[in-house]
């Protein structure tokens, strides 16, 4: 089983998210991100926001599930 950090473990490796979206003349009011693109292959991520750090999981039921 792989070990996944904590947010504080690395905050170095926070993404701006830059790479993530599809350049256009006009961004849209709603984004929109294909979870395969956030998760790399992994089946889990952390996502920090608002100075929380937030997990995202992929599970074996192909649903996504996001706890704090």
């Amino acid at each position: 089983m792989l070990s996944i950090p904590s947010c504080d473990e690395n905050p170095g490796s926070v993404s701006t998210g830059a790479d993530l979206r599809s350049p256009s003349a006009a961004t849209p009011a709603v984004s929109e991100y294909d979870s395969a693109r956030l998760l790399r292959g992994r089946r889990e991520i952390l996502i920090r926001h608002g100075g929380e750090c937030y997990r995202l999981r992929h599970t074996r039921n192909d649903k996504l599930i996001l706890t704090k």
